[in-house]
């Protein structure tokens, strides 16, 4: 299965920068793993609900232009759908069984994800009721799916 990580804007601080590549290390051994980076729009401070909206739906067009139409797009939302890690591990093998063989996850920027977005999505997932930065997302997002892979495989992993 390949899996897709589409995000607004890059990851700048090392710490984040390592702990992805610890995960991409060890999911290497269950998935083909690939990150989309689409720049993002300064915000000014004050800045308007109109200009949001502008700002959000440029950032949306960059990674809309790069989610391939035969994709399982599950993007990261507030109001998405919360799943445990069983429940995450039992999505992935019932994509995987069902013949999807590209999931891409959409990481939004700081404003958020366009309307545009949420229309692509098969699937809207939820972390928390919190706001995270979306860099350490990618991180928890990354540990999740290596979480869901040793469920999947019957492996022990640290709870």
């Amino acid at each position: 299965m390949k899996i897709t990580i589409a995000c607004v804007g890059k990851v700048k601080e090392k710490f984040y920068r390592e702990a992805i590549q610890e995960y991409v290390k060890r999911l290497s051994a269950y998935c083909r793993l690939e990150f989309i980076e689409v720049a993002d729009e300064k915000t000014p401070d004050g800045a308007s609900a109109a200009l949001e909206e502008q700002i959000k739906e440029k950032e949306a067009l960059r990674l809309l232009d790069k989610i391939r139409s035969d994709a399982f797009v599950c993007t990261l939302e507030i109001t998405g759908k919360r799943l445990s890690s069983e429940g995450l591990a039992e999505m992935l093998e019932q994509l995987a069984v069902g013949g999807s063989s590209h999931i891409v996850f959409v990481i939004g920027g700081s404003l958020g994800l366009h309307e545009s977005l949420r229309k692509r999505a098969d699937m809207a997932l939820s972390f928390s009721d919190m706001t995270f930065p979306h860099q350490l997302m990618r991180v928890i997002l990354l540990e999740q799916i290596y979480r869901a892979y040793r469920i999947i495989n019957h492996q022990p992993y640290h709870k």
